[in-house]
């Protein structure tokens, strides 16, 4: 649902090795470049994007493994 503004803070914030355009949504993070630093840095940035806290059970990697799993951690914390 938020994959647009989630793939923009990703090209600004997760320094990854390709092109943040041209993922899917289901294209693992990881193997496009995500370290657990930058993690660190995406997980903050989309706090501030969507004025969320992701709670500590969110605060593994398969939350950020993709652009659809961060959407739908996004989403829950929105609804909430």
């Amino acid at each position: 649902m938020h994959t647009d503004q989630i793939r923009s803070v990703i090209a600004k914030h997760a320094r990854l090795s390709v092109d943040a355009a041209t993922l899917t949504d289901d294209s693992d993070l990881y193997a496009a470049g995500l370290t657990s630093l930058t993690t660190v840095n995406l997980m903050l940035a989309l706090e501030d994007e969507f004025d969320i806290e992701f709670s500590d059970k969110m605060l593994g990697r398969k939350t950020f493994e993709s652009i659809r799993s961060l959407s739908e951690a996004i989403e829950e914390l929105v609804s909430a």
